[in-house]
């Protein structure tokens, strides 16, 4: 089970040990996209008094520091944090910032912007190292090296909270009862998984709401996907067994499955059962496919990650394969940040304790190098988990095999990402010559709305950089105003005052990389001149806007036309790698603006006119319900009839009566 370790007597800790520099209040979790890229890549080192104030600020926060273990915090003078590190010993470590002469240009520009630092003491180095990867994955500092790609694993879930267990995918928190099984690299191979198992062994994954009210099989039952015990196809024992052979298929014990399955085929043949024999034979196959389709040969390993790490052009790729009771559940490739100047050892530390701050770690970790501080990584980890584990560098034998995969694969994954990103920068560079811009644009956001015919009115901003789609910036933009739900260029003003009007009073300086370099707009000349004017009310004139209207067809043909702010209009060849470049930026702001709306709209299906009765809670809704049969019949009900109504008191009578009738 997964253990959040906080540091001892934290708040008598950060109020004792501040810096005694006057500092702004904690910042909450920052961007990690332009602020962190901008700090971490200044091509000059600081001037002398900067790096002196950094110095003197790390010199004053020494004189109280102790020599025990602990996670250190270096900010700037916003109160951004830079730097998250742990120690041993917090006085000896953070001693080494001051012998500036010894750092590395990094850290030098990173002491050249430090103004006060937050200590925090822990029990031992182990907690440390897990508190430090907590602090790096909320505050996301530049001068860290980033897991970017930080997006919840998704599980399989064995519920065991009902008296026939449901299969499920999961992500988040784990706030069901029942068994987890995972981490799969993508919902794609959950999916396959599920449908393998719902062949495999007959588990219903419906509802428990669709599952109680069902009075004959739904047409999982019918396509031999589900044994249908909503409707007693199965008694609860006949079930049960057929949960434990999938606990014991995802728990690795394959062989035995198949050794149950095929006994129990020859003897359903034998007796002349031959349709059953049929069922159990699809079953069969159904886990021989899955045998058949694993992309690595992991049997005997059980559980395990295995890691390999490429470097090449200043980037780097760390490839992961998940292994799972010996069965191979998908592989992954990720790119982390800020690695410019850091051993390859160090970022797969930093990589790990990430990783592992939301992924329960296996018994086994195989890597393609030693981790900086293994042993600590090993020993903390197996605190996090309550058993051992272990972290291994094969040199011989099968799992050296495994490893030279991994190796491979990351390689080649490195070679795609570096072709990606050089087209994606000659793409950019053109775009730039086309509209004329000042410079390659780092953050670009998108904006669309959608709704229909008014309902269910909402906004959508979309944002995108050099390294692509940056969807923890996404935001939406419920409309509060009714009466502008119908009309594209009020919601496109309300959207934009909303946005900019919080970017003025957030971050009036523009620094912290939260404010657009350029604007796309879904949208013509109208759009265009509503977000314009919105902007120059409130003093904004100089963001770079460029409306996206569809062409004579609709834009089926490519036809785009792009609307500038002098007036201008431009359009690009149909084969045009800028035109595809900025119709898939277009395409995604609306593909996300329709998924909120439909989100938005299936919510609102859901909501009873009752929910907005005063006083009224679910208890007395479902009473209402129950006896009237409809909140419209609810609605239209004269008082004597609801203060007949079970549970509904005669006060709670004349409220409902009076809220639908004043």
């Amino acid at each position: 089970m997964k253990r959040s370790f906080k540091p001892t007597h934290c708040q008598n800790t950060v109020s004792r040990y501040l810096c005694p520099m006057p500092t702004p209040p904690s910042p909450g979790p920052q961007s990690p996209d332009r602020f962190n890229e901008d700090k971490a890549s200044f091509t000059i080192t600081g001037s002398q008094p900067d790096i002196d104030a950094g110095v003197e600020a790390i010199r004053t926060t020494l004189k109280t520091l102790p020599t025990r273990p602990g996670v250190y915090r270096m900010q700037d003078a916003r109160g951004d944090v830079l730097y998250v590190g742990k120690a041993r010993a917090l006085k000896n470590r953070v001693a080494n910032y001051t012998q500036v002469e010894r750092l590395p240009n990094r850290l030098r520009r990173m002491v050249a912007q430090t103004r006060s630092m937050t200590i925090v003491t822990t029990n031992s180095e182990a907690e440390a190292l897990l508190l430090e990867a907590q602090l790096i994955k909320r505050y996301r500092p530049p001068y860290n090296v980033l897991l970017r790609d930080d997006k919840s694993f998704p599980f399989i879930l064995l519920r065991e909270d009902h008296a026939f267990p449901r299969v499920q995918k999961h992500r988040g928190a784990r706030k069901y009862k029942g068994r987890y099984y995972g981490p799969f690299a993508s919902a794609g191979s959950v999916t396959r998984t599920i449908n393998a198992l719902q062949k495999l062994f007959l588990l219903r994954s419906c509802t428990d709401s669709f599952f109680s009210n069902r009075s004959r099989p739904c047409l999982l039952y019918q396509i031999k996907r589900c044994s249908a015990p909503c409707v007693d196809r199965i008694d609860a024992a006949g079930y049960a067994e057929l949960v434990s052979d999938a606990q014991d298929f995802l728990g690795g014990k394959s062989t035995a499955v198949q050794k149950k399955l095929g006994a129990a085929m020859e003897q359903a043949a034998e007796a002349l059962d031959f349709e059953q024999a049929a069922v159990i034979r699809d079953r069969l196959k159904a886990l021989t496919f899955i045998q058949g389709s694993q992309a690595i040969n992991a049997e005997g390993l059980g559980d395990a990650d295995i890691f390999a790490l490429a470097e090449k052009g200043g980037a780097m790729c760390i490839q992961a394969f998940f292994i799972r009771g010996g069965q191979n559940w998908g592989h992954r490739s990720f790119f982390p940040v800020h690695t410019a100047d850091v051993a390859t050892e160090e970022v797969l530390e930093s990589f790990m304790a990430q990783f592992y701050e939301e992924v329960p770690a296996p018994k086994l970790i195989l890597t393609d190098r030693e981790p900086a501080e293994c042993e600590l990584m090993a020993l903390a980890l197996s605190e996090r988990i309550g058993s051992k584990v272990r972290i291994e560098v094969p040199q011989r034998g099968e799992r050296t095999r495994l490893i030279k995969q991994a190796q491979r694969n990351a390689v080649e994954a490195l070679d795609r990402r570096l072709a990606e990103t050089t087209s994606q920068g000659r793409i950019l560079d053109e775009m730039v010559e086309a509209f004329g811009l000042e410079g390659v644009p780092d953050r670009i956001e998108i904006y669309d709305n959608s709704h229909i015919q008014g309902a269910h009115a909402l906004g959508a901003m979309v944002v995108a950089g050099p390294e692509g789609f940056r969807k923890n910036a996404y935001r939406k933009f419920n409309m509060k105003n009714p009466e502008i739900s119908n009309d594209d260029f009020a919601m496109m003003r309300e959207m934009f005052e909303r946005r900019f009007g919080r970017a003025q009073k957030e971050d009036p300086d523009r620094d912290s990389g939260e404010w657009p370099d350029l604007v796309l707009i879904d949208g013509g000349k109208g759009q265009l001149s509503a977000a314009r004017t919105m902007l120059e009310e409130m003093g904004i004139e100089d963001v770079t806007m460029i409306g996206v209207a569809k062409g004579p067809h609709h834009g089926r043909e490519g036809r785009e036309v792009f609307h500038l702010l002098d007036g201008r209009e431009i359009t690009f060849p149909l084969n045009h790698p800028v035109l595809f470049y900025l119709q898939r930026l277009r395409d995604e702001a609306h593909r996300f603006a329709i998924g909120a709306h439909r989100a938005k709209r299936s919510k609102a299906i859901t909501v009873s006119s009752l929910d907005e009765v005063p006083g009224i809670g679910p208890a007395r809704k479902k009473a209402l319900l129950m006896h009237f049969g409809t909140a419209r019949a609810v609605r239209d009900a004269a008082l004597d009839d609801l203060q007949r109504a079970p549970g509904v008191s005669k006060a709670v009578a004349q409220q409902v009566y009076d809220y639908f009738h004043g």
